[in-house]
C-alpha cells in the first residue's frame, strides 16, 4: 500500500473520529415550550424526562386557591434565552445573567449566601465543612434578585456552573484584558449564564414569576404544597435526652423541668429506645421501657410528648424482617437492610410496625437520622433496588420518601406531628420536619437558617453543649428565635441550667419562647397558605439594601495568585416572621453591626427607636439578642407557660404594636393539634393599631368566625412607643 494512500485512510479515520482539527458541527440547540401550569408558574420539558423525579418522590401538589390569589406577572426571562442541548445521555441546561444580578439558593447551604460564582454538585449528603453542593437539602432552585425562580426537577446529582464559565458564542463576553498592564484583571471573568448538566436524557424544568424575589419564594412553596403548620406544642421547647435513658430517668427529667420553671412541650429519646440500634428493630427495650404505653400516658400526664430516633435501616432479628427482606436493596446500611419505600410491598411492614407499636400508643412523631450520608455510611451508588431506582435516584430522595410517609401517616389519624430529618430535597416543602446535622458552628447554624428560606426547608440552630455560660447563653437565644427550640443533649446530658451563671437569663430566654407563640403560631400559618417562610434571608426584605459590593478581604497574591475580592454579604441577620429583624450575637462579642431596611425600626424589647434605612451599631448586653421591629409592627404575645395551649383551651393576649405608623396583623386560629384546618376549620382575625381622634393608640380585634375555633381569652393592647423606659 503506497504512503498516499496510508495518509488518506489516516486522515479519513482522524476525521470521523473527531481528530482531525477540524471543528464538529455545534450540538443542536433545543427551544423549550413553555407553559403556564399554575399561575405564575411555567414548565418546559427536555427531551424524555424521567419517570421518577423529586416532585414525584414528595407527592407534591400545588396549592391552587393560594396561588390564585398571588400577584399577577408575566414570563420573567427572554424564552430565547434559555439553551438546552443532549449529548452523550445528557442534558446541559444555559439561563441568561444579567451583568448585576445576584442569585441565591442551591440547597441548605452554611457559609455563603450569594450563589454567583459557584461551582456545584448537587448531592444529598451530610454537610462537610464546605460550600460545594453536598448538603442535607440540595435543592435545585435557585432566585434571582431580579424577582424570579428556576427548579430543576431532577431526582439525580446536578452540576451548576452558576455564572462561572464563559462561552464563545456569549451575547456578553467579559472582555480580554492584560493582566500585565491592568489592575482590574480578573482570574474569573463575567459569566452571563447559569450551566446546569443533568446525567439524564431530558428533564423538567419549571420557572417561578416574581415581580420580586420574595413572590418567587412565595410561588415555589406553594406549588409544592405550602410550608408546614406545626401543632402548637411543635413550637414550644424540646429536649433531646441522653441516649441510654429509661423510662424513668425520662420522667425524672421532665419533673426537674417542672420544678425549675422551664417550659418544655416534647421529650426527643435517641437509640436506645428500641431493643437494638445500627440497625434498629423499631420496638421498645423492654429492659429500659418496660411497659411502653403506661410511660406514654404518664408522660402525657406531665403535659410532655415524645418523639423517637429513628434510622431506617432494619436489622435482621426485627419482627418484621422476613417481609420486608424482598423489597430492600442489594447493599445494607450497617448491617441493617434499606427498604425500597417506593414499593408499597416495603413501605406497609416497616410504617404498621410504627403506627402500631408507637404512634398508636400516643408517641408523636420521629426524628430520622443518616438518610444524608456520608458516602462511607449510606449504599453506594452502584446500589441497586427492587424498583429499579439507581442508588443516585435513591439517595437524593430517601429524606423525602421517609418525611412523607411519616407524615401520611400520622394525617390519617388526623393528628398533626412536627420532627426531624437530616435529608431533605425539592419538593419537601410541606413535611412538617425541621433539618438538623452533626456541625456544630454557631455562624454557620445562622447562615443556614438564612438559606434554608431559599431551599424549601426548615433548619433548626440547636444547642448540645457548651465551654462558657457566655456560650451557652449567646446559644440558647438563637435557638428561641428559630423554628425549633431545642437542645439536643442525646450525648453530652446538658440541662438549661447547665451553667448557673446565665441559668436564670436560659430561664428568661425559654419563657419567651412561649410568650411569643401566637406570634409564632400565625407566621407558620402564613407560610403553609402564603407560602412566606417563617424565616428567612435579609435579601427577600422588600427595602434591603447594602449598597454597591465592596472589598471586604482580599489575599495576597504569595497566598493566592489569582485573588479575588470577596463580595459584601450578609449572613448574620435575618427576618423572624413579618415584623421582626434578628441580630444574633455570637461568643466573645460586646457589639456588632446591623443593616436595617428603609423604614424605621424600634428596639423589640424597649420599643425604642433605633434607625432607618441605614447600618447601625449595638450594644445588647450578655442578656439580649438584638432584635428589631418593623414601624407599624404588631406581636402578639400570651403569658409565659411551661407548656403549648391545649385544644380548647383559651389563652390572654397582650398585643404590642411599635413605632408612628397604623398597623395591621393577621392573627391565626385553630385547634392547634389536628388537620381540620385542611377542612376550613381555621381563621384568621384582624388586630389593628390606630390613632383616635385625640391622638391616642387605640387597639381592636375582629370578633371570631362563628363556628371556627377561638382560643383567645382576655385581650390588652399595649403601644411601645407610649413607653417611658426600658
Amino acid at each position: 500500500m503506497n504512503r498516499f494512500l496510508i495518509s488518506t485512510i489516516i486522515l479519513l479515520c482522524a476525521g470521523w473520529l473527531g481528530l482531525s482539527g477540524q471543528n464538529k458541527p455545534p450540538l443542536p440547540v433545543e427551544q423549550a415550550v413553555w407553559t403556564e401550569v399554575q399561575p405564575g408558574v411555567w414548565r418546559a420539558r427536555v427531551g424524555q424526562p424521567e419517570a421518577y423525579d423529586l416532585l414525584k418522590a414528595a407527592g407534591a401538589a400545588p396549592k391552587e386557591d393560594a396561588l390564585e390569589k398571588m400577584p399577577s406577572t408575566s414570563f420573567p426571562l427572554p424564552m430565547d434565552g434559555i439553551k438546552a442541548t443532549r449529548t452523550d445521555g445528557k442534558t446541559y441546561l444555559r439561563f441568561p445573567l444579567e451583568e448585576k444580578e445576584q442569585i441565591y439558593g442551591f440547597g441548605l447551604n452554611f457559609k455563603t449566601v450569594h450563589r454567583r460564582g459557584s461551582i456545584l454538585r448537587l448531592h444529598v449528603d451530610h454537610y462537610g465543612e464546605e460550600d460545594n453542593g453536598r448538603t442535607h437539602a440540595p435543592t435545585p432552585f435557585y432566585v434571582s434578585s431580579n424577582g424570579y425562580g428556576v427548579f430543576i426537577n431532577a431526582a439525580r446529582y446536578l452540576d451548576v456552573y452558576a455564572g462561572t464559565a464563559v462561552r464563545k458564542d456569549s451575547k456578553h463576553p467579559p472582555v480580554a484584558t492584560d493582566r500585565n498592564t491592568d489592575p482590574a484583571w480578573s482570574a474569573q471573568p463575567y459569566s452571563d449564564a447559569v450551566e446546569i448538566r443533568v446525567p439524564a436524557e431530558g428533564v423538567e424544568i419549571y420557572v417561578f414569576g416574581g415581580p420580586t424575589p420574595l413572590d418567587a419564594v412565595r410561588r415555589f412553596n406553594l406549588f409544592n404544597g405550602g410550608g408546614c403548620l406545626p401543632p402548637r406544642w411543635g413550637l414550644g421547647f424540646t429536649q433531646r435526652v441522653h441516649r441510654l435513658y429509661t423510662a424513668e430517668e425520662v420522667k425524672e427529667e421532665a419533673d426537674e423541668f417542672a420544678s425549675r420553671g422551664f417550659p418544655l412541650d416534647y421529650i426527643g429519646l435517641e437509640p436506645g429506645w428500641q431493643s437494638k440500634s445500627y440497625p434498629g428493630t423499631f420496638e421498645w427495650d423492654k429492659t429500659r421501657f418496660p411497659d411502653p404505653e403506661d410511660f406514654v400516658m404518664d408522660m402525657m400526664e406531665r403535659g410532655v410528648r415524645l418523639n423517637l430516633w429513628i434510622n431506617p435501616y432494619v436489622a435482621a432479628d426485627a419482627s418484621f424482617a422476613r417481609d420486608i427482606e424482598p423489597y430492600t436493596a442489594s447493599h445494607t446500611v450497617w448491617v441493617g437492610m434499606v427498604p425500597d419505600f417506593t414499593l408499597p410491598a416495603a413501605r406497609d411492614p416497616f410504617f404498621n410496625q410504627l403506627e402500631k407499636d408507637q404512634v398508636a400508643i400516643g408517641v408523636s412523631g420521629y426524628k430520622i437520622d443518616e438518610v444524608d450520608g456520608f458516602d462511607q455510611w449510606l449504599w453506594p451508588d452502584v446500589a441497586t433496588f427492587p424498583s429499579g431506582l439507581s442508588g443516585e435516584q435513591m439517595r437524593q430522595t430517601y429524606g423525602l420518601l421517609t418525611q412523607r410517609y411519616t407524615t401520611e401517616m400520622f394525617e390519617a389519624r388526623n393528628q398533626r406531628t412536627y420532627g426531624l430529618v437530616r435529608a431533605s430535597n425539592g419538593g419537601g416543602v410541606r413535611f412538617p420536619y425541621v433539618i438538623y446535622n452533626d456541625n456544630y458552628n454557631h455562624r454557620e447554624f445562622i447562615t443556614a437558617l438564612i438559606n434554608s428560606s431559599f431551599a424549601g426547608v426548615l433548619w433548626t440552630p440547636e444547642a448540645r453543649a457548651s465551654k462558657t455560660g457566655e456560650e451557652w447563653l449567646r446559644r440558647m437565644q438563637t435557638v428561641v428565635f428559630s423554628p425549633m427550640a431545642m437542645i439536643n443533649a442525646w450525648a453530652s446530658g446538658t440541662k438549661p441550667w447547665s451553667f448557673p451563671e446565665v441559668a436564670g437569663q436560659v430561664k428568661e430566654m425559654a419563657l419567651l419562647r412561649m410568650r411569643m407563640m401566637p406570634y409564632w403560631y400565625s407566621e407558620f400559618a402564613k407560610y403553609h397558605f402564603e407560602g412566606t417562610p417563617p424565616f428567612r434571608a435579609m435579601n427577600l426584605e422588600p427595602g434591603f439594601d447594602v449598597g454597591p459590593e465592596q472589598v471586604t478581604d482580599t489575599l495576597g497574591l504569595e497566598e493566592n495568585p489569582y485573588a479575588e475580592a470577596i463580595t459584601r454579604e450578609v449572613k448574620d441577620q435575618y427576618m423572624a416572621g413579618e415584623y421582626l429583624l434578628v441580630a444574633p450575637m455570637f461568643e466573645g462579642e460586646t457589639s456588632r453591626k446591623v443593616i436595617l431596611p428603609e423604614g424605621k425600626w424600634f428596639d423589640f424589647y424597649t420599643g425604642d427607636y433605633v434607625g432607618e434605612g441605614e447600618v447601625i451599631s449595638v450594644t445588647p448586653g450578655l442578656d439580649r439578642i438584638p432584635v428589631f421591629v418593623k414601624d407599624g409592627g404588631i406581636i402578639p404575645l400570651m403569658p409565659p407557660r411551661l407548656h403549648a395551649p391545649a385544644k380548647g383551651e383559651k389563652v390572654d393576649l397582650e398585643i404590642r404594636h411599635y413605632g408612628g405608623k397604623p398597623g395591621s396583623y393577621r392573627l391565626y386560629d385553630d385547634d392547634g393539634v389536628s388537620y381540620n384546618y385542611q377542612r376550613g376549620d381555621y381563621s384568621f382575625r384582624e388586630i389593628r393599631f390606630e390613632k383616635d381622634a385625640n391622638g391616642e393608640w387605640k387597639g381592636s380585634l375582629s370578633a371570631p368566625e362563628p363556628g371556627k375555633p377561638n382560643s383567645v381569652g382576655k385581650v390588652t393592647f399595649r403601644s411601645m412607643s407610649d413607653r417611658k423606659s426600658p
